[in-house]
């Protein structure tokens, strides 16, 4: 018998209040364990609403979505924030907290209302920073870092979170092409890993970089979900952003350009 996957939605439909229109209509698809899948569509298209749904955020209007093979509605939000984690956009830090201290709220899920961090907790919380390139930061105070290091800040959180699935909602934006990079090169080593990466981008070309399975969402509907190769075509693209873009190969990935 196959393994479940790691997040599933059958029939999914969300409205942020009765009488208004649906920001996701009918959405089914299903995430495979250890796999990296970019969620892919326009500003508006409903990729954060999706994201804010699989994290427990919110509930359907219709519908369900399970996490590893259990209705999410069965988990308490401490067992959901244990299996399941996010890297959001933007976070502003109200507090002066270092870097260590910050990646050290990933354990919150893991300690009694009263606890404190423990040694063992620390040593996570180092370690997290050294995959990230943060490690020399960790004394630093949040704020004063630049926007690509709070981004791989705000990654190494999670990985102390020690949640198997992670979830990121467009982790390059306003990102220069070097942090750009270095953000790519965690995600895709966490795949590696085995740990399932979700990411919503805007960028058909962030999805070609890292991604091995794309979902294309327009107005809140599902155009197509399946292996990247697959996904990333002329006519699908074109169809999802309502305009025409070309897709031609470059060492082995699609590579999408505006059409002349």
């Amino acid at each position: 018998m196959s393994a479940p996957a790691a997040l599933a939605l059958s029939g999914v439909s969300f409205a942020y209040a009765p009488g208004l229109p649906d920001v996701l209509s009918d959405v089914s698809l299903e995430v495979a364990a250890g796999s990296i899948t970019a969620v892919l569509g326009a500003n508006g298209s409903g990729k954060t609403t999706l994201l804010r749904l699989l994290l427990g955020l919110l509930a359907p209007t219709r519908g369900e979505v399970r996490v590893e093979g259990r209705p999410q509605r069965d988990y308490s939000r401490r067992d959901l924030s244990q299996r399941v984690g996010l890297v959001p956009q933007s976070e502003p830090v109200a507090f002066e907290l270092s870097v260590l201290e910050f990646a050290l709220l990933g354990r919150a899920p893991h300690l009694g209302l009263l606890d404190l961090p423990g040694a063992a907790d620390r040593a996570l919380a180092l370690e997290a920073l050294e995959r990230v390139g943060l490690a020399a930061l960790h004394r630093r105070a949040v704020p004063t870092l630049s926007g690509g290091e709070a981004q791989l800040a705000t990654i190494a959180r999670a990985l102390v979170q020690q949640s198997a699935i992670l979830l990121s909602d467009e982790p390059t934006s306003h990102l220069d092409p070097a942090n750009t990079r270095r953000v790519l090169e965690v995600l895709r080593m966490l795949g590696s890993e085995g740990r399932t990466v979700v990411f919503t981008t805007h960028d058909p070309n962030l999805a070609a970089a890292i991604a091995d399975h794309v979902v294309l969402l327009r107005d809140g509907r599902v155009l197509a979900a399946a292996r990247t190769a697959a996904v990333l075509t002329t006519e699908r693209l074109s169809a999802t952003y309502g305009m025409e873009v070309e897709v031609v190969q470059w060492r082995g990935r699609p590579l999408v350009v505006p059409h002349p």
